[in-house]
């Protein structure tokens, strides 16, 4: 059957700072304490969304939450009006507020795992929510993130949501950024490949990072989802490559169709793996960057591999890096390299996303792909798919409500909550969403 994938962009919420939150991220380390600039953050990303939308690739968007998360601090002991809650956390513990008021939800390869129908059981679309909870700054997104994908993915006949796995450290699950799919026809049966870093009782384990993602939670998703057991792989990354700050296998890998496009460090076992996939998807190809070429040092800097693999409707693919891409010497030779070789990989889109990647999230950690026939397109919501009057209605949105600068001081600022609230309840009609915040209900 026909279909094609819809990427669903997070769109970057108002409280957008740079904290330092995510340890085992380097690129969130490094700018720790820097300002930020949550309106250009937005725009950044929406220019990104319009661009692909005007290109032909479907684009749809996925709204931020509301921070500070008011509840959380609550749940840590902090009591009185909502202003007070916040001041409170600002005066004796200004790290929890800053955990409280992240805009990590931006980044929505993490949102969910996704089945497409064609490899699901029940022949429906299913969408996994993850439980992020290696990191206390995302491990509370999970609700409001069930809430926004069934205000988007509404008819229960063709879509199915399911919440987030146990919050257990043996379950951690982060998402569609540890999951490839591989095939022919996106409406074709495919080939789903999980990655995981650790499981309960098993490999090597990184030493110096934490591995988020475990086995036991891939097969979780994987059962969920009801993803055909015929349809299914599961491969550890290398755990030598999450020490050096490849978090998620979207830092060291990306897959579209029958092209896995990845470094040769990226996973364990590596040649095997490629070998199994070779017997099990039509036309694999699989293309290695060596160290030798690009480092995985190199590779973590400029977000080479957290870059989106497109197909055009002649089978040809573009890849979009991030401007980083660009300005690194060896990196961008390579990439040019690669249009001469015998791939489908034809041309390159380049974006500036700095505000996203200072934070340690590029192209693709704010994307979440969904394979969609026809039919099943029609049945989303249709106010979060991207077009000219979407995007100038966003950006009109942002313009009014977002700061073009903010620092983790600011997060105490009363109207910084208020503002939200009101900006997220204008969004929500904008977006025919109905009540998904808590604040709403």
């Amino acid at each position: 059957m026909k279909a094609h994938e819809v990427n669903f962009d997070g769109l970057v919420g108002l409280t957008h700072h740079y904290a330092g939150l995510s340890f085992g991220n380097e690129a969130s380390t490094k700018h720790r304490n820097q300002v930020s600039n949550p309106k250009l953050a937005a725009k950044q990303g929406l220019l990104k969304m319009k661009a692909l939308s005007d290109a032909g690739f479907p684009q749809a968007v996925i709204p931020p939450q509301e921070r500070p998360n008011v509840a959380v601090l609550r749940q840590l002991g902090f009591s009185g009006s909502d202003e007070q809650v916040v001041a409170k956390a600002a005066t004796q513990t200004p790290e929890l507020l800053s955990a409280a008021s992240s805009a990590s939800s931006m980044w929505v390869a993490n949102a969910a795992t996704v089945c497409p129908s064609a490899d699901a059981m029940d022949g429906r679309v299913h969408l996994t929510v993850a439980n992020l909870n290696n990191k206390f700054h995302r491990s509370s997104e999970a609700p409001t993130t069930e809430a926004l994908l069934r205000a988007i993915f509404r008819d229960e006949a063709r879509f199915a949501v399911h919440p987030a796995l146990p919050q257990v450290a043996r379950f951690g699950d982060e998402g569609a950024a540890n999951h490839n799919r591989l095939g022919g026809e996106y409406g074709e049966p495919g080939l789903q490949l999980f990655i995981y870093g650790r499981e309960e009782h098993g490999h090597a384990a990184p030493e110096r990072y934490p591995a988020r993602q475990t086995l036991e939670a891939s097969q979780a998703v994987a059962r969920l989802n009801q993803v055909h057991p015929d349809r299914v792989m599961f491969a550890q990354q290398n755990p030598t490559v999450i020490d050096e700050g490849v978090f998620h296998n979207d830092v060291i890998a990306v897959s579209n169709r029958q092209v896995l496009f990845c470094h040769e460090r990226a996973f364990v076992k590596q040649c095997g793996l490629l070998s199994h996939l070779a017997e099990r998807v039509s036309e694999f190809q699989a293309i290695q960057v060596p160290e030798e070429v690009v480092s995985v040092k190199d590779a973590v800097a400029t977000y080479l591999f957290n870059s989106q693999l497109l197909s055009r409707e002649d089978g040809s693919m573009v890849l979009v890096v991030p401007q980083e891409s660009q300005e690194h010497a060896g990196v961008w030779r390579y990439l040019n390299g690669l249009l001469a070789e015998d791939n489908p990989i034809r041309d390159l889109k380049v974006f500036d996303l700095r505000e996203s990647m200072a934070n340690g999230g590029g192209p693709a950690c704010l994307r979440l792909r969904v394979v969609l026939t026809e039919a099943e397109r029609q049945a989303v919501n249709p106010s979060v798919m991207m077009n000219d009057a979407l995007f100038n209605q966003l950006n009109g949105w942002v313009d009014r409500y977002y700061r073009d600068r903010l620092t983790q001081a600011d997060l105490a600022d009363p109207l910084l909550l208020r503002e939200g609230r009101e900006a997220l309840d204008q969004l929500s009609q904008l977006l025919d969403l109905g009540s998904v915040y808590a604040f709403q209900r």
